[in-house]
């Protein structure tokens, strides 16, 4: 059982986040999780999240599952959760890092095969906290190699967009009233010009109908060709992004 060659449970000296700035230069490095899984998000994120917005025992949507980063956390903190992919590699990711067992974790984790835009068997409103962390269009190709359609990682700019409309709209119709969205973004550079995806996506979630509670900025570190980057920034004089974008909707 995965369990047995797990010694830590838990961060250590762990706060809650109390600023809209967060930064994670320590990756995470208790119960399953790892960064094998590239662009996963630092447990730290989706831990803060769902302390502050869920409670134990509450549903817990994360529709872009991934490196299953989030289905550990809640499982860790009691609540139940339901973890979608299009990409069948992580989806069997996701399995293997849920399978420990711990005394006091018993959160219900189900994985699924699924579309974040259309939600296929999840009624309305019937998630307590929506916690994930969509791909940022093309930067990264999740389903390089193999034959995924629904992959919205596929996608340039203008058509991920639009793509994110209908997760934005599916969001809301599976969230109960009163409840929170918490979606990271980041943006991009083109042609030696940033697009701010980052808003534009926050633009479409309000537009489905959501509030904006909170915008947190959120720090990135670790990144992949940091010194090649480091050196064509000066040469060509422009900034690395170093910044990424996590926003808290709330659905009245």
């Amino acid at each position: 059982m995965i369990s047995n060659n797990i010694k830590k449970w838990e961060p250590d000296d762990f706060e809650l986040e109390m600023t809209s700035v967060w930064s994670f230069p320590k990756r995470g490095d208790w119960a399953t999780h790892d960064a094998k899984w590239r662009g996963n998000w630092s447990p730290y994120i989706p831990r803060n999240i769902l302390l502050r917005y869920s409670k134990a025992g509450d549903l817990i949507l994360d529709q872009f599952a991934g490196g299953g980063t989030t289905l550990v956390e809640a499982k860790l903190l009691n609540r139940n959760i339901i973890g979608l992919d299009v990409n069948d590699e992580a989806l069997s990711r996701c399995r293997e890092k849920t399978k420990f067992k711990r005394k006091g974790a018993d959160g219900i984790v189900k994985i699924h095969k699924g579309d974040a835009r259309k939600l296929c068997g999840i009624k309305d409103e019937s998630i307590d906290l929506i916690c994930t962390h969509p791909p940022y269009a093309d930067i990264i190709h999740y389903s390089e190699g193999k034959d995924i359609p629904e992959d919205i990682s596929n996608y340039k700019i203008d058509e991920f967009l639009e793509q994110m409309k209908a997760v934005a709209g599916e969001s809301y119709r599976v969230l109960k009233k009163g409840k929170f969205c918490a979606i990271l973004m980041g943006d991009v550079r083109k042609k030696g010009h940033v697009i701010p995806l980052s808003f534009k996506t926050m633009q479409l979630f309000e537009d489905a109908g959501f509030r904006l509670k909170e915008i947190i900025l959120k720090e990135q570190h670790n990144c992949r060709a940091t010194g090649y980057w480091k050196t064509s920034s000066i040469k060509y004089n422009f900034f690395l992004l170093a910044h990424e974008f996590l926003f808290i909707f709330k659905k009245d």
